[in-house]
């Protein structure tokens, strides 16, 4: 058999193969219509995220290859998501225009077939959940070379949402522009984050270009394709959506770029046995009192992730503490650490437990 043959007759066993696959995945999608029937009898949420996870968990484990192995989790979340649109959509918000790296997390979390509303601020996104308008928000809360995000921060000190869970994604920066030529370039617009995780290569790049700061990646890419004297910082799905050049790739000054986003919801998370839990509180403004605070965490055997703290804003030199710990709210040591502390704080919030991002 000569080498074309070969390859035909190779090509008409994997087309064989792709029949049978889309055969599977539509058997696959009357079970989950028949499980959509039940959950709507007993009035159960279609979504179930844990189950979700035990799923991609369990195939990633049974994977023996060749298929690689950091394929099959994105594969089967589209399966899964795909499925989950029959039973009822998922409605989700997040920050800027399709594309911004916010709307990729989103994407990552809950597959593509979602009704993904874009929202040009963060207070949109917390108020949109928690008046119902959409099941889930997402919304930037720190960037590892950056720092956190304040505004989120501070949303949660007036809002009832819940953090139900975390989505950390390696970010990586393209500088775009019409022509794709720097030499037409004058303008360089991002979202300050995305500027600030670039500095050092547009000083080196650009130096005499101006920069100006936009409300998102995505929104930068927009303002780009109206005019070729603008480059956008912004992700590579951005240069393909809105039809842009790319002049540099990988621009951010260090490779080891990530930034944290969290799910937002009305509702809690149960314990997975892999969870983190965060809390704001404020404390009396006395000699030690803040360390008296986290040496219960010490005594408990808790281990602390995170602590920032914001001003209050009525208040000036005031502040209030976020605390992000290892642990769900119904863990014992978690519990008990918890209510010492109701009884040395001014106040104290349990914004949710939710698993920790691997």
């Amino acid at each position: 058999m000569g080498r074309q043959d070969k390859i035909k007759d190779l090509r008409q066993r994997i087309d064989a193969l792709d029949r049978q696959i889309l055969r599977l995945l539509n058997e696959r999608a009357e079970i989950v219509l028949e499980v959509g029937k039940v959950k709507l009898e007993g009035k159960i949420s279609t979504y179930d995220p844990d189950r979700e996870a035990e799923i991609l968990r369990h195939l990633v484990k049974q994977n023996s290859g060749p298929f690689p192995k950091q394929a099959i989790a994105p594969v089967f979340r589209e399966i899964i998501s795909a499925c989950r649109s029959l039973e009822n959509g998922l409605t989700v918000v997040y920050l800027g225009p399709p594309a911004s790296h916010t709307h990729l997390a989103c994407v990552k979390h809950f597959g593509s077939s979602i009704e993904a509303i874009s929202s040009e601020n963060i207070r949109d996104i917390f108020e949109s959940v928690e008046k119902e308008k959409a099941d889930f928000g997402v919304a930037p809360i720190e960037n590892s070379t950056e720092g956190v995000v304040n505004q989120t921060l501070d949303m949660f000190t007036g809002s009832e949402v819940k953090i139900c869970g975390e989505i950390s994604v390696q970010i990586s920066h393209d500088l775009l522009s019409k022509s794709g030529k720097r030499q037409d370039i004058r303008k360089v617009v991002s979202h300050p984050s995305a500027l600030a995780q670039c500095r050092e290569w547009l000083r080196k790049n650009f130096p005499d270009v101006e920069r100006v700061e936009t409300v998102s990646t995505a929104k930068a890419a927009q303002i780009a394709v109206q005019d070729r004297a603008v480059a956008a910082v912004a992700g590579s799905l951005a240069a393909q959506l809105y039809g842009l050049k790319v002049i540099e790739s990988r621009i951010e000054d260090y490779i080891q770029n990530y930034t944290r986003f969290l799910i937002l919801s009305r509702q809690s998370r149960e314990k997975t046995g892999k969870d983190k839990t965060s809390i704001l509180f404020s404390i009396p403004h006395s000699p030690g009192s803040l360390v008296q605070t986290l040496k219960l965490f010490e005594e408990k055997g808790i281990n602390l992730t995170k602590i920032e703290s914001r001003p209050v804003k009525d208040k000036p030199w005031e502040y209030i503490f976020f605390l992000d710990f290892e642990g769900h709210a119904t863990d014992k040591p978690v519990h008990e650490a918890i209510d010492e502390m109701k009884k040395q704080v001014l106040f104290l919030k349990l914004l949710g437990s939710y698993p920790r991002s691997s």
